[in-house]
């Protein structure tokens, strides 16, 4: 029987258009098979969005435990990126990145648009137990929403120095919180966000508030992996 993982790991960045292409294979045929290799990885699941003239992506990582960011196996391969890794690390803009428990969800299954938003939790009024549960209950309520979950950042092991970290131009964002709303389609995503920022999070500074469509998703059952049970 799989079970959910109890952490995740959240991804975003910009390239240029005209590194698209190649970006993409690398993800699909390289990277996130990669990825869902390490031990404790359950499943990647990669958003594609447009703005302001650049390809933007939003990746996140179903992990077993937030013990997995730090873990020996995860850190082995942060340490020996791959040729195909070396080259995109390089292009990656506006680059962030944090993973950590997940501290509430509310939901069934997986949307196609995601809102995924970066917080400071204390600002949000999220840093208890029954604020977050109750917030992220409301919002799995609303209209063609199909999953909420809200992540707090560990940030020793999202900060291990690593080769791979060392090779990207883009200084990681900082953040202590993710609140990913997950829709089924882009209006009641937006619906959803419009009603959160004029509304329990409208003293938060939600500073990047761009929705995202489902473009990518492997798990381990479906790249053959032994452990996907």
């Amino acid at each position: 029987m799989t079970h959910r993982g109890q952490a995740q790991l959240a991804i975003w960045s910009d390239i240029e258009p005209g590194q698209e292409t190649d970006y993409l294979h690398w993800l699909t045929r390289e990277h996130v098979l990669e990825r869902v290799g390490v031990d404790g990885f359950l499943s990647g699941r990669v958003f594609r969005a447009e703005a302001g003239g650049k390809r933007r992506f939003f990746i996140t990582y179903e992990l077993q435990d937030a013990g997995v960011l730090a873990g020996p196996s995860y850190l082995a391969r942060l340490n020996a990126p791959t040729p195909w890794s070396q080259r995109t690390m390089p292009i990656l803009q506006n680059f962030a990145r944090g993973g950590g428990p997940v501290v509430a969800r509310a939901g069934l299954g997986n949307g196609s648009v995601v809102a995924p938003l970066r917080l400071d939790l204390a600002a949000a009024g999220l840093q208890d137990a029954g604020a977050q549960q109750a917030l992220v209950q409301k919002i799995a309520g609303l209209d063609a929403v199909a999953q909420v979950w809200l992540m707090e950042v560990d940030a020793a092991g999202t900060g291990v120095q690593t080769k791979e970290k060392a090779m990207r131009r883009s200084v990681e964002g900082v953040f202590d919180g993710v609140l990913v709303v997950e829709a089924l389609h882009a209006a009641a995503a937006q619906a959803a966000l419009d009603g959160l920022l004029a509304g329990e999070l409208g003293s938060a500074a939600v500073a990047d508030r761009q929705l995202f469509s489902a473009c990518f998703q492997l798990d381990r059952r479906l790249a053959g992996l032994e452990g996907a049970d």
